[in-house]
């Protein structure tokens, strides 16, 4: 495939610190892209993946590492990235973040405005609701952090690449504003950033098998110019109403959707999207994959309404992949149940675009699993944002390389402070939340889990 981007990287060498890294979906892009990450994530569940994929990684507290450990941070990172967990500002989430969005957007000014962190901190623990609600504020304080850290010489982040879902648009337009007003730096100057128009993006757009949509904020330093939103690849999946029954009119319709038509007379038509199963049926490669005819009856709501169950045919992406991934069941052309009757931890993995053989390990995988960003969505992200080329499909097919057992106690160790376990700095059960919003086992549960839970 060829790049839809100039190949004109402006970063020597481009360095990425991964904010709630999660099991990896940003850090897989980066690998692909040739550009070197460190993530930093709180879940032991999704370190122990990152660790298994070779990928570095500090297993902490996003919060307690802007306190307490930014100065051992890496002193030439250029690329602040991440996604806040999302949970309190989704539409499945308990809306928590939405009802707070002001209180929210008044700590962003204040931090803005120079007010000292023990007082941000202060209200932020008054702030009623969801903890994770505060989480959303770190990004933009690790890039103030960073003008200040005397290990960093006053070095701002030159890229910074947020990502969440649509409900947290009003805060990134917010963050856009302040972005490009400046940070506060040293002696009072600003550092400014030039800024993309913030966009929810979909992912089948950009060839990911699965209908998902993510709101970009995109800015580099001003002296490096405006980025661009990544160009989108691939036709978007219009469904046909507020159910996918698979029907042969459906499949009928939804197959004459896919005519690539051209958009313009120098530029490349738009690909048809990719369908579920187009990456999980049986080839040569994949002998144990998926016999076609289909059909996914999701877990979760059709058009974000759990009180529906929507269904879709495995000649159409999937739904969103969440973290109840491994309740959506598969059902053959006649009804009757597939073999397995639930899509596996792999499978869901490739429906976000994992490579087939990503070592999953831990436990919660499903979760892990749904929480991620897309590799390749975030490949078109990172892309674009660091003007880089985009690499061939050949390349985005190949095994994911294999850790041996040293390599991934060398990296338990940088990331953990010991080669076998955790350490000190390794955060505690029930001290924040993951970027897939679990604490693992021991995180208690409240409500309908916790009902389902004692029966």
């Amino acid at each position: 495939m060829t790049s839809p981007y100039p190949a004109a990287p402006f970063l020597e060498n481009p360095y990425i610190l991964d904010l709630f890294a999660g099991p990896g979906g940003l850090d897989v892009a980066a690998h692909m892209l040739a550009v070197p990450s460190l993530g930093i994530e709180w879940d032991r569940n999704a370190c122990e993946t990152r660790y298994a994929a070779g990928l570095p990684t500090w297993h902490a507290d996003v919060s307690a590492v802007r306190r307490e450990r930014f100065h051992e941070l890496p002193k030439d990172l250029t690329v602040l990235a991440g996604g806040p967990p999302c949970q309190t500002y989704s539409v499945a989430g308990n809306g928590a973040g939405r009802k707070a969005l002001k209180e929210v957007e008044r700590f962003i000014r204040a931090l803005v405005d120079g007010i000292d962190d023990t007082v941000i901190d202060k209200q932020l623990e008054e702030l009623n609701g969801d903890p994770r609600t505060a989480l959303v504020l770190e990004p933009l304080r690790y890039a103030i952090k960073a003008l200040t850290c005397p290990n960093r010489d006053g070095r701002p982040f030159d890229v910074i690449v947020l990502e969440q879902v649509p409900g947290v648009k009003a805060l990134w337009d917010v963050y856009a504003e302040v972005l490009t007003a400046g940070l506060p730096g040293k002696d009072g100057e600003r550092v400014r950033y030039a800024v993309a128009k913030v966009s929810t993006l979909r992912t089948e757009a950009y060839g990911v098998p699965q209908t998902r949509r993510r709101t970009i904020l995109m800015a580099r330093l001003s002296e490096h110019g405006v980025p661009e939103l990544p160009t989108p690849t691939h036709r978007t999946y219009k469904p046909l109403g507020p159910e996918q029954s698979g029907s042969a009119g459906a499949k009928g319709a939804a197959e004459a959707d896919q005519i690539a038509l051209p958009v313009g007379e120098t530029e490349t038509p738009l690909r048809p999207w990719v369908s579920m199963g187009e990456v999980l049926k049986v080839t040569n490669d994949r002998p144990q994959g998926r016999e076609t005819p289909f059909t996914i009856v999701s877990n979760y709501g059709s058009g974000g309404d759990p009180k529906k169950r929507g269904m879709r045919a495995d000649d159409q992406p999937a739904f969103t992949v969440t973290g109840k991934v491994s309740r959506n069941a598969v059902r053959r052309g006649d009804g009757t149940p597939h073999s397995p009757d639930r899509l596996t931890i792999p499978e869901a993995g490739i429906l976000q675009t994992f490579p087939p053989d990503y070592p999953w390990s831990g436990g919660d995988q499903s979760q892990q699993v749904g929480n991620a960003v897309p590799p390749l969505f975030g490949m078109h992200v990172l892309a674009a944002a660091l003007a880089l080329p985009l690499p061939s499909e050949e390349k985005l097919r190949e095994n994911w390389p294999e850790v041996g057992d040293e390599e991934r106690a060398s990296l338990r160790k940088e990331g953990c402070g010991a080669p076998d376990g955790c350490g000190p700095n390794c955060p505690q059960p029930g001290g924040q939340f993951s970027s897939s919003g679990s604490s693992g086992s021991s995180r208690p549960r409240t409500g309908v889990s916790a009902k389902r839970s004692e029966k």
